[in-house]
């Protein structure tokens, strides 16, 4: 881990997609603990933009995979929400992988959000991006994750809060104030949403 602790700091969405993309060309298959270790272990805001994004491309139609990002999130956020330094995931989620060729698939399908993401965000009103906030930002992603295994068995549904939470990983990363409360808009409107979409209102 230290190697990549001492690296290019990660600036933006497109950043972690030039990451994602190197490990798939270096290697069959992308495990996810080579994914922490490409990412920066001490680095929250990826492990939670990430998931989420690869959540909206195609590898989250794939049954069984929101969920699974889901969970994967939730475990992030809870470790900033207790405000541990270091990223921990268990073994049986580091060990995970996926094929390089779905991964630069899928990476070269979020490329265009990403770029749109990174034009329009970045370091304003930052005060709505430290000091509590990005505690309060870490337990709306857990409440957003809440969402995701019900809403998985209803098509695309699984988006909405996944959106939120990519934008949340994206504010932690440029510490974004304005774009924090965004996500706090959309976290609202997408627990509304799934859950008249899951109770079948």
């Amino acid at each position: 881990m230290n190697k990549t602790d001492t690296q290019t700091e990660i600036h933006g969405a497109c950043d972690i997609l030039d990451r994602l993309r190197d490990l798939a060309q270096d290697e069959d298959d992308v495990p996810i603990g080579d994914v922490i270790e490409a990412m920066g272990a001490r680095s929250f805001g990826p492990f939670i933009m990430l998931p989420a994004l690869i959540e909206l491309s195609p590898l989250g139609a794939i049954p069984g995979i929101p969920t699974f990002l889901a969970l994967t999130i939730a475990l992030t956020a809870a470790q900033m929400l207790l405000g541990r330094d270091h990223l921990w995931l268990p073994g049986f989620i580091e060990n995970r992988s996926a094929s390089s060729q779905r991964v630069l698939k899928a990476t070269d399908k979020l490329r265009p959000i990403a770029e749109w993401m990174d034009r329009w965000f970045h370091g304003r009103m930052t005060r709505f991006a430290s000091g509590p906030f990005p505690r309060i930002a870490a337990g709306c992603v857990i409440a957003l994750t809440l969402t995701v295994p019900p809403l998985e068995f209803i098509p695309f549904a699984s988006s909405a809060p996944m959106l939120a939470i990519a934008a949340f990983g994206l504010a932690l990363i440029v510490r974004d104030g304005l774009l924090m409360l965004i996500a706090g808009g959309l976290t609202v409107a997408a627990i509304v949403v799934g859950t008249m979409l899951a109770s079948g209102g």
